[in-house]
């Protein structure tokens, strides 16, 4: 998976669609968001892009 292939997962999750389609010509259908976000954060962990995370302090 390069950058190309996660602006288009991130492209589709902003728009709410589980289908994307890449440039080379693959279709995936994805079975939720979540899973969508999962495969975002893989790919990004794959490709070095640290990911923001957030953290809520308990009091």
């Amino acid at each position: 998976m390069d950058a190309n292939d996660i602006a288009a997962l991130k492209k589709a999750l902003a728009g709410g669609v589980l289908k994307v389609r890449f440039a080379d010509g693959r279709e995936v259908t994805y079975r939720s968001v979540g899973e969508m976000r999962e495969i975002i954060r893989m790919a990004q962990a794959d490709m070095g892009v640290a990911t923001p995370r957030t953290s809520v302090a308990g009091f």
